[in-house]
């Protein structure tokens, strides 16, 4: 006969409630590790997808994802150039806030240096790759953004042209594709009162100089277009990605490349490192001081049920006690429980865990190695917990049942 066994039978409904709060739990503890593991994974996920040998950005920062990065556009064809570079494509990224449908729709726009990058390595689930060089786009699911959907950036309407799936940046935003010339332009784009007044401004400050008497005829150029003026420079680009052909030293290649006197290099992995030191590292030192916190508090409230159980049965443990049962029997008794406690509700942890986590608005990530930490873990908060209880019960005098 197994006691353990009895005397849940005979408070099944404490148990399985006891059990489920347990579960629920331990399932905030497993949700703060997979928020930990997803943070990190949104942080390197398009690191990792582009797969670069390195990349080249603005000299003396740290990349566009740590800092602002600014860089001419014509790098990418200085790169290019040098001997043992396969391919350089720029990278633009910047994220915007629009109202669409009635609802605010904020994307992280990744710029893909079109026609060579036609985004073919994202990982589509519906639609296609950008086909043309303008007015086309493509997001993350959730997004919310379907296909066929268009969408008002800038002064165009691009058409939503593919699906991907678990696209997300740094921040959680969703991720949306277009070509460089379009991130661009969405990025750079001004009201028409903005750029009159600039446009107006730029004539003032020529007549109001030698240069702007003695030439009038500047005064209709600098009244135009920004791009048709030499002295200003043509929009910049965040980094630039690079690739080297098979059988080049990548480190030999990137060594002529930053003793460029305007420009940094840091490999693919120097750059997952400079993500994880900086935007995500206080974010993931807090997950991670939370989740050890819980694992704490979830030990005191184990050892606090399993002491109440036990106070509970103080009389039969006595009666137990007095028929000349042995400690062992008693010991296997509390113990036995805390187990089945300690698994039930790791098992309800999971299962509802599998559940909800989907729905969370940042990305929850469960590796098997966490799950089988956790429930290391939890065995030995189950075995801990019922010291106190065990501990009470073996002080128990037979002369109780008596009194």
């Amino acid at each position: 006969m197994n006691l353990a066994a009895k005397d849940i039978k005979h408070n099944i409904g404490r148990f399985i409630l006891t059990a489920v709060g347990i579960g629920l739990l331990l399932m905030v503890v497993m949700g703060m590790g997979g928020i930990y593991r997803g943070l990190v994974e949104e942080a390197t996920l398009l690191v990792d997808r582009v797969n670069a040998d390195f990349w080249v950005v603005q000299k003396g920062t740290r990349g566009p994802f740590a800092e602002i990065s600014r860089l001419p556009r014509n790098v990418e064809d200085r790169v290019l150039s040098v001997p043992g570079v396969l391919s350089s494509n720029s990278f633009i990224s910047h994220t915007i806030q629009r109202e669409y449908k009635g609802k605010q729709l904020r994307l992280t726009i990744q710029g893909l240096s079109w026609p060579a990058d036609r985004g073919q390595w994202l990982p589509l689930i519906a639609g296609r790759s950008l086909g043309q060089a303008h007015y086309e786009i493509m997001a993350d699911k959730s997004s919310g953004l379907t296909l066929g959907n268009k969408i008002v950036l800038g002064k165009d309407i691009y058409t939503v042209v593919g699906l991907t799936r678990l696209m997300s940046s740094t921040s959680g935003d969703s991720m949306a594709f277009l070509t460089r010339a379009d991130a661009q332009s969405v990025q750079f784009d001004l009201s028409g009162d903005a750029i009159r007044n600039e446009r107006t401004a730029r004539v003032n400050r020529l007549q109001a100089i030698d240069l702007g008497s003695t030439n009038p005829q500047m005064a209709e150029r600098a009244g135009g277009d920004s791009s048709g003026i030499p002295s200003l420079g043509a929009s910049m680009v965040s980094a630039i990605l690079v690739n080297v052909i098979p059988g080049y030293d990548p480190m030999a290649v990137a060594a002529k490349i930053s003793a460029w006197p305007d420009v940094s290099v840091y490999s693919q992995e120097g750059q997952k490192e400079l993500l994880l030191q900086g935007m995500v590292d206080r974010s993931r030192r807090q997950l991670g001081l939370y989740r050890f916190l819980l694992i704490i508090v979830s030990s005191v409230i184990m050892a606090l049920i399993l002491y109440t159980l036990t106070l509970d049965k103080i009389h039969d443990i006595a009666m137990l006690k007095l028929m000349g049962a042995r400690n062992r029997v008693i010991l296997g008794l509390i113990l036995q429980q805390a187990l089945l406690l300690g698994g039930l509700g790791f098992g309800i942890a999971y299962f509802i865990g599998q559940w909800i986590f989907p729905h969370f608005p940042r990305r929850v990530v469960i590796m098997p190695g966490d799950l089988i930490q956790l429930a290391v873990i939890v065995l030995v908060i189950s075995v801990l917990s019922s010291l106190l209880g065990i501990g009470k019960a073996l002080k128990v005098d037979p002369g109780e049942v008596l009194s």
